[in-house]
């Protein structure tokens, strides 16, 4: 039967928030508020022309373009030193010695432990009350008791499991159409509401012409809806507006219709439905883009410039396979400053929810000066090495693990992965290091030989060339081209073989663990923790009021 087509709740929150923050001024301390700009939002499961001119997929293009320097990152971070009260205005703190002879009073007394001792033998206290007390240790960690009941058997979680969607044919693979049902709960004008859902400047002055004699106004009212059927657009891999509705409450006022000639002419209202209170979209597993490109459209939906998405998908470049399909319930939330005079942002949290695993990244100054993202544990986003080192990534296939041969039919393990390309493709050195072989290797071909730090070693074979001047003994940096991509010695077709060795033992280069390149040192860590727990702060605050925005 046809693929069932399930409903998901987007969520799309753009919103305000204010607090009080402590900031250091030429030495004198400071408080006053600080706004900043906080979205939350489901990823995007179609991609429209918002996201049709985005860059290819290159992570080592990546890396050069977003290479995590100090001069990238200035001016110096916003202070998140939340102070505990609203101020208004700014407030001057200034230190007074406290006098010797006026010790702090106890925090708890022996009158009040006494009277704990004496209620708790009586019984007074109930036990819900006892199991919800906390004590702390000697390393000051509190301790939650509770009652969990460790009696019942105990239930493992079934490990390395994939999900996907069940294809039969190749006409499965084809976009299809889908529904975006969105809810405005405040005046909105029209034409922004439809570019930020993907309608072209030429599609937005087309459907505003089509609808001028029944719908003239400019705005959508509060509580009003948009209905926008999408299909496969003929010319690219994007989803175009078929047809759009608009209800004012839950009364149809217009809609406009692509016609097969290319232009939107008025239309009958579509059946009708009950609206929901959330907005929703019809999820058609065909459409859904990649996680790379779900994150450029969901960027451009809220209006952040590229340099600030390239930074994002830069951070998850090394831990995440961005050439992966998003799945429905995907988030992406960031925490950034209020524009300036000049009208830049700085961004300072971006955190990426893919099914049950959350990725948090928080924008740090270490002690050193430099200014870089860090994972909570301390550690930048970058991988020691790159896991598929050609441009594009590579198509694989030949997996790492026990396989027959292709040109000997027999059974062996292949200790590497195998990464398809275009002859002549760019080959990048997966880390730094020194090239300790560049030269023909039997089977191999045109072999080139990388020793890394820490035991860690790569090989690149069935090269068409070598990069000129590489030789034996060269130190090359991560993403310097070190050869093509061709099909030289044993090999069925142009592809890059690549291995990773640690200590000569081959380890698959998709899945090993990696050290990160750059981790804060432990005389960072505590302000850090600071940081990050005042970030995780202001994600949970609540919006300020009246200026609460919701972007459909």
């Amino acid at each position: 039967t046809g693929r069932l087509k399930p409903v998901t709740h987007t969520r799309s929150d753009r919103e305000t928030i204010t607090a009080s923050i402590r900031i250091d001024d030429q030495g004198v301390s400071r408080i006053r508020e600080q706004p900043f700009d906080r979205i939350r939002a489901t990823l995007a499961t179609a991609a429209t022309s918002l996201s049709a001119d985005i860059p290819p997929y290159d992570p080592v293009a990546l890396l050069n373009r977003t290479q995590s320097r100090s001069a990238a990152l200035t001016p110096d971070p916003v202070s998140t030193d939340i102070y505990g009260t609203n101020v208004e205005g700014e407030i001057t703190v200034r230190n007074t010695p406290l006098p010797l002879d006026v010790p702090p009073p106890r925090v708890i007394s022996d009158i009040s432990a006494a009277q704990f001792v004496l209620f708790y033998e009586e019984g007074s206290f109930t036990p819900d009350e006892i199991n919800a007390m906390s004590y702390a240790d000697n390393d000051s960690r509190v301790i939650e008791l509770d009652n969990t009941d460790l009696s019942g058997p105990v239930i493992g979680e079934a490990e390395n499991v994939s999900v996907i969607p069940k294809t039969t044919s190749s006409a499965d693979q084809v976009l299809g159409r889908t529904e975006r049902i969105l809810t405005f709960h405040e005046v909105t004008p029209l034409d922004e509401a439809l570019a930020k859902n993907g309608f072209t400047p030429s599609m937005i002055s087309a459907v505003l012409e089509a609808m001028r004699n029944v719908y003239p106004s400019p705005t959508l009212p509060a509580e009003s809806h948009l209905r926008i059927l999408f299909g496969p657009n003929r010319t690219g891999d994007t989803l175009i507006p078929y047809r759009t509705s608009i209800y004012v409450g839950d009364t149809h006022a217009a809609t406009v219709a692509l016609t097969d000639s290319g232009r939107y002419v008025l239309g009958l209202a579509p059946s009708s439905i009950e609206f929901p209170e959330d907005d929703t979209e019809e999820v058609n597993v065909n459409n859904l883009p990649t996680i790379y490109r779900s994150i450029w459209e969901t960027g451009r939906k809220y209006d952040l410039d590229d340099k600030t998405i390239d930074r994002i998908v830069a951070l998850y470049a090394y831990d995440v396979n961005l050439n992966n399909r998003v799945s429905p319930g995907d988030t992406f939330e960031i925490l950034q400053t209020e524009p300036d005079a000049e009208g830049k942002r700085q961004l300072l949290y971006v955190a990426l929810t893919l099914g049950n695993t959350k990725r948090e990244f928080f924008r740090f100054k270490a002690s050193d000066g430099e200014v870089d993202f860090f994972d909570p544990r301390g550690q930048t986003g970058k991988r020691f090495l790159i896991r598929r080192p050609l441009r594009g990534g590579g198509r694989i296939t030949s997996p790492f693990g026990y396989r027959t041969h292709p040109i000997y039919r027999t059974r062996s393990l292949h200790p590497a992965v195998d990464l398809a390309a275009a002859r002549g493709t760019p080959i990048y050195a997966s880390g730094d290091g020194v090239v300790v072989r560049a030269q023909w290797v039997g089977g191999y071909g045109r072999f080139v030989e990388i020793r890394h730090a820490n035991g860690y070693s790569t090989r690149y074979g069935h090269m068409n060339r070598f990069a000129p001047g590489l030789r034996a003994g060269q130190r090359v940096q991560q993403g310097q081209i070190i050869g093509y991509v061709g099909s030289t010695g044993n090999s069925t077709g142009p592809h890059l073989h690549f291995e990773v060795r640690v200590n000569g033992n081959p380890v698959n280069p998709l899945s090993v663990r990696l050290p990160r390149s750059k981790s804060l040192s432990a005389r960072d860590q505590t302000a850090f923790i600071q940081t990050v727990n005042q970030i995780h702060e202001l994600m949970q605050r609540d919006a300020s009021p009246v200026q609460v925005a919701a972007t459909n």
